[in-house]
């Protein structure tokens, strides 16, 4: 292999292993920062001790989350300034501005509102700590907003021009360079993601917990909030993802035919490969298992509806078949096995078993991390599927690379994977032990500060608490 060519391939292993490193913790910290806002809002609401217990519980493994997010995002506009140093001079007049308006707005009002959030409980009133709270989870979803605006503008690009240095500027109103095409399909298909996410882990934690005999109220509100949010939500994820599919057939047709593994055109309809391997040297999926006419129902709605292969895309414009093919099915298995979840979960609630219906509760636990390896299946099928374009149909990712040796970016990849196994991995360690001990009465928060902020002593909260759980037997 030619030297730039493998420093082109190490600086997208790089890139690739970060970003998915990165990406674990905004999948968790979008949904769990909403999910304290909701536990806060339903103990101001009702006084009932365990919604106190839940949010002080999870606030600890929030703030954990929170600060390895932070630290892995800052190694991105690393990248962006010496790997790909040719990519940030000529988009960056686009995704410059969106990325600041990031910060200007989101990780502000995120830092503004964090530390009230987490140590002032005891100082401020009730419902300014509330306020904090809901001023954090929306500037996670702010967050999220103007990253994907970045990434959807670099898949279906729109309202951009070129200056004379050849660098893309924006052509008229930012607004159709924020509100792009995929932009509002892949927005709303990655929050849900995150917010299933979140609901699947602490499922998993009260799963956890209730087999090991932990049957306490906050366990029980614990698990069954998670059930509820993948009973209702994944169905919703599933319709969301059906028509950002649609989107991405008009938009980037290519990134569908290896996707479903259409190596050749179907002028009758295409059938569904449920498995197979792709092979791209011979342009075909061996060993298919296939429906058919059942892709041409789901792309087309109807299954006779013809279907173009990648025999009409110039072979150097293929992504990599085989990796998209296989991160899409695992994409949509995960996202079966939710609704599945979210379905057994709702006859054990009909039938009174939520709780003590220990194979749900199995299943549940095995569940837990699925959220995570499901959005990171996602983003490789999105963006490898993207491949060989960094900004689609405009500028190929050789184009964007810096001229920079392969020993160098060697060097440096082997720095990031060994500093992020030992501080993430021991990070992630320290969450699952705080994870493997169950929500208490007198749960701290990450201050050890007591509840003072409305005359409201640990023990006046249990207290109060206790007489709403004795009024309420059964709970949910």
């Amino acid at each position: 292999m030619h030297e730039a060519e493998t420093a082109l391939l190490l600086a997208r292993i790089q890139f690739a292993f970060t970003i998915s490193i990165h990406f674990i913790f905004p999948s968790f910290t979008i949904g769990l920062a909403s999910y304290l806002a909701v536990l806060e809002g339903l103990w101001l609401r009702t006084g009932r001790d365990r919604y106190l217990q839940l949010f002080r519980y999870w606030l600890k493994i929030f703030a954990i989350v929170f600060a390895m997010g932070v630290v892995s995002g800052i190694v991105m506009s690393y990248q962006f300034g010496t790997n790909w140093s040719v990519f940030a001079d000529r988009a960056g007049p686009v995704v410059g501005p969106l990325m600041a308006y990031e910060v200007l707005t989101a990780f502000f009002l995120e830092a503004g509102f964090l530390g009230v959030m987490l140590f002032g409980m005891a100082k401020v009133g009730r419902k300014l700590h509330f306020a904090a709270t809901c001023m954090v989870a929306i500037g996670t979803f702010i967050s999220a907003f103007w990253i994907l605006s970045v990434n959807s503008w670099m898949q279906t690009p729109t309202g951009y021009a070129f200056n004379e240095a050849g660098q893309f500027v924006v052509a008229g109103s930012w607004l159709e360079v924020i509100f792009n095409p995929s932009f509002p399909f892949r927005l709303v298909h990655t929050v849900i993601a995150a917010y299933l996410t979140t609901a699947l882990v602490v499922g998993g934690v009260g799963a956890w917990h209730l087999l090991k005999g932990r049957d306490l109220p906050a366990v029980r509100t614990m698990f069954s909030m998670a059930m509820w949010m993948a009973a209702l939500v994944a169905p919703v994820q599933a319709f969301v993802g059906d028509q950002h599919g649609l989107n991405t057939l008009e938009h980037q047709p290519t990134k569908i035919m290896a996707m479903e593994g259409h190596f050749e055109s179907h002028p009758e309809g295409a059938p569904l490969i449920l498995f197979g391997i792709p092979d791209s040297e011979a342009a075909t999926v061996r060993y298919a298992v296939a429906i058919p006419g059942l892709g041409s129902l789901i792309l087309r709605h109807d299954p006779a509806a013809p279907m173009e292969g990648l025999e009409t895309v110039p072979r150097d414009e293929w992504p990599p078949v085989g990796i998209v093919f296989w991160s899409f099915r695992i994409m949509v298995g995960l996202g079966l096995l939710m609704v599945a979840l979210g379905v057994w979960s709702l006859i054990a609630r009909l039938r009174g078993r939520l709780h003590d219906w220990h194979w749900l509760h199995r299943f549940a636990l095995v569940m837990g991390p699925a959220g995570f390896v499901a959005v990171i299946a996602g983003w490789v099928t999105t963006e490898v599927g993207r491949q060989p374009w960094v900004i689609y149909g405009l500028m190929r990712t050789a184009e964007a690379r810096a001229p920079i040796a392969a020993p160098a970016v060697a060097s440096s990849l082997a720095a990031f994977v060994i500093v992020y196994f030992f501080v993430f991995g021991a990070g992630t360690l320290y969450i699952l032990k705080l994870m493997a001990q169950p929500p208490h009465p007198g749960e701290p928060a990450p201050a050890d500060a007591p509840i003072r902020s409305a005359g409201i002593t640990p023990a006046a909260a249990v207290e109060r608490g206790g007489r709403a759980e004795a009024a309420e037997e059964g709970g949910e």
